[in-house]
């Protein structure tokens, strides 16, 4: 509901103010039309003395407007011609008195012009125009130009035309003086007018505003009380409604939440079966590859007269495959262990970083052709979890990696051999010298520890990097690229989002296509 106040009824304003103007307008109308009026009447009076004299003159007997009418009437052409020199000279007696006493007398006007008029037809044979007198005197100037005055009027079949100047004394100026008084005077009674309208118009108007804002405010009011008895209606029906759908969203609330978690039940099995037959078939591979070194380092050490340099290398290697062995078992434990049932302790995420390095530096290199580095933080970074599902997330996390610059090492050779021959040795060159690189980085940001696995590989789409947490979700699988990697299950990094899960840690992914990946784990610092 606004609160807005709606405009006023311009209706009934106009109703009640229109008495008040009505007033104001006939004592304003009737001394401006006093005004007009006075202005007007010596022009009038000019006019109608002028024309009386040229009505009335009779220097042939006959008035200029009779002699006109006889010459318009006329056809012959030299009775015409006779005609107009009558008019002519009747002109000159009219006019010439006039310019003899211009500016003597006040009463002569002073008659620059008299000329007749027949619209539509020619001036007589041997005449270039109509009957006219034009006075020698010049006419007054610029500054005086409104002082000659034109009179035209109907005489019989034509016209007459007169232009003259009257009262050529002061009466002019004393005419325009009064004018300017009479002028001031109606400007002055107008602004009065309308300044007393005014006040009376908006102190109405204010009342008129004032008034209706009581009554919308009343009615307001009103409808507001009105308003909030129906939404009090309204909440009671929504909150009977709400309860009810409550009750049925509950209930099947419960029975999604039963069906999910059998489904999460169901989906955990199939990894954790999954993860053990890899996991066995793996141990039992390792192990037959362990029996011969083992008997063959038994018969050595027990052979008589075998120089002691040797029999401590050989010892030496009895007690890496007994690390391998023991290793092994540890691998087995952690995959065949529910990641929901950790053995939490508490553990530095340095040492975690500087055990991962120890352990597969050596073979990324030899083996991978890739530089594995590790940068552990300056200050301890204490975390709660599991040891051993840890150190299999952050294995499989290094695991992906490798296999991100097996894949960017292929790219680039593929793309060397493309391209125009004048560079492809070049081009091969710098392929087969790129080294892959993943580095291990475990620092401190805030409250938080953060472990870091980046690597220059491949990198990912964002279609890629959104699924790549999906359980058997694999862009590897049958790809002869992997062959003896034990890549291509999409198991690796689902386990990785799962013991993560359980440790309360939050996995963040930064990865572009042939610009590398960014693996970051937080935790939260442990006291």
């Amino acid at each position: 509901m606004s609160s807005v106040i709606p405009p006023p009824s311009v209706r009934r304003y106009v109703w009640r103010l229109a008495p008040l103007v009505v007033l104001w307008f006939i004592p304003v109308g009737w001394v401006g039309w006093q005004l007009a009026a006075r202005g007007e009447w010596t022009r009038e009076t000019d006019e109608a003395d002028v024309r009386e004299w040229l009505n009335e003159s009779r220097v042939f007997r006959k008035p200029l407007p009779e002699l006109v009418r006889e010459y318009a009437e006329t056809t012959d052409p030299e009775r015409l011609r006779l005609k107009a020199d009558e008019i002519d000279a009747h002109l000159t007696a009219l006019a010439e008195p006039t310019r003899q006493y211009a500016g003597k007398l006040p009463l002569f006007p002073d008659v620059y012009a008299i000329a007749v008029e027949l619209p539509g037809r020619d001036p007589p044979p041997g005449r270039d125009a109509h009957p006219a007198w034009r006075s020698p005197i010049p006419r007054p100037g610029a500054d005086a130009k409104g002082r000659v005055r034109v009179l035209e009027f109907d005489a019989g079949g034509g016209r007459i035309r007169c232009e003259y100047r009257a009262h050529s004394l002061n009466r002019f100026e004393q005419e325009q003086r009064e004018r300017r008084v009479g002028q001031f005077a109606a400007v002055a009674v107008l602004v009065a007018g309308f300044a007393v309208v005014s006040y009376f118009v908006v102190r109405f108007l204010r009342r008129e505003r004032d008034r209706e804002v009581r009554d919308y405010e009343d009615r307001l009011a009103a409808e507001h009380r009105e308003l909030e008895l129906v939404q009090a209606k309204q909440a009671a029906e929504e909150l009977e409604r709400q309860v009810l759908a409550a009750e049925l969203d509950k209930a099947k609330v419960e029975g999604r939440a039963a069906e999910a978690e059998r489904a999460a039940l169901e989906m955990k099995s199939q990894l954790y079966a999954s993860i053990g037959i890899m996991a066995g078939s793996y141990a039992h591979n390792i192990k037959n590859l362990l029996v011969r070194p083992n008997d063959l380092l038994a018969r050595c050490m027990e052979a008589d007269a075998l120089p002691r340099e040797q029999h401590g290398m050989l010892q030496e290697v009895k007690a890496t495959l007994g690390t391998v062995t023991e290793r092994l078992q540890q691998i087995l434990r952690t995959v065949r262990r529910d990641p929901n049932k950790t053995e939490l302790t508490q553990l530095d995420l340095n040492d975690l970083v500087r055990d991962s390095e120890r352990t597969w530096a050596a073979m990324a290199w030899d083996k991978w052709k890739l530089r594995l580095t590790a940068s552990p933080a300056g200050v301890p970074l204490p975390v709660t979890g599991d040891l051993s599902h840890l150190q299999q997330a952050v294995e499989n996390l290094v695991f992906n990696a490798r296999d991100a610059t097996f894949e960017m090492r292929n790219h680039l050779r593929e793309a060397a051999r493309g391209g125009d021959a004048a560079g492809r040795k070049q081009r091969l060159l710098d392929a087969a010298a790129w080294k892959g690189e993943v580095s291990l980085r475990a620092f401190r940001d805030g409250d938080e520890a953060v472990l870091e696995v980046r690597d220059n590989g491949i990198g990912m789409t964002d279609d890629v990097r959104m699924k790549c947490l999906t359980t058997h979700f694999s862009t590897k699988r049958d790809n002869a690229l992997y062959e003896g990697y034990s890549a291509g299950m999409g198991l690796g990094l689902s386990f990785v989002a799962v013991v993560l899960e359980h440790h309360g840690a939050s996995l963040e992914i930064d990865s572009a296509p042939l610009r590398g990946t960014t693996f970051r784990v937080r935790w939260r610092r442990a006291e």
